[in-house]
């Protein structure tokens, strides 16, 4: 063991020994050093790597949903060319009519085929379907002798959705409460929480 001399006593030349002082092995020191080091490259490294695997989350998600405004604003068009369908002439005389209606049928079909081919897709429960809060808005509750309480009646406007997320959801007619429909409610597509249609 080594002795440390105070300051004062170097001055006054007494070489009484006040505070005693560890040896320091160099090696296990440079040891140690490199563990530390060793450590810090390692959290460095997981730092560089969530850093780079959440800037690729992000920028997948951004290529993913770049188009959602887009689509959400081509939704009216679907809408209305919906509306044109149900009310032009199925069987008209005039080939004028029959021609137009058949341009409508046509033009849907390859908008539909678009949306498909670009991750959106349609939202249309079918009667008797579970009401989801997180893909169906209901507009009204109406009492059903088909339908079993909480189930959807009618879609009066279909939903959408891009690669999973909500663009519009499907607005639709629940079944009230009072509702004596018999039989099980078919469960949703994405099975989540339900919702009390009264909300």
């Amino acid at each position: 063991m080594i002795y440390e001399h105070s300051e004062a006593d170097a001055e006054t030349g007494q070489g009484q020994a006040t505070t005693p002082r560890e040896e320091v092995d160099p090696l296990e020191a440079l040891r140690a050093e490199t563990a530390a080091l060793k450590d810090q490259a390692l959290r460095y490294a997981a730092e560089a790597e969530n850093t780079r695997r959440r800037a690729e989350r992000e920028v997948n998600d951004a290529r993913a949903y770049a188009i959602q405004k887009f689509a959400r604003d081509l939704l009216g068009v679907a809408d209305n060319l919906d509306r044109a369908l149900q009310h032009a002439p199925k069987d008209a005389d005039d080939a004028l009519t029959r021609g137009l209606t058949v341009g409508l049928e046509m033009t849907r079909k390859e908008l539909l085929s678009a949306f498909e081919r670009n991750g959106l897709k349609a939202l249309e429960p079918a009667p008797g379907e579970r009401f989801d809060p997180h893909q169906h808005q209901a507009v009204m509750e109406q009492t059903s002798a088909e339908i079993s309480p909480g189930g959807v009646i009618q879609v009066l406007q279909t939903g959408y959705e891009l690669f999973g997320r909500v663009v519009r959801p499907a607005m639709v007619v629940v079944a009230a409460r009072d509702s004596t429909g018999a039989g099980e409610i078919g469960a949703p597509q994405d099975a989540g929480p339900t919702a009390d249609a009264s909300a």
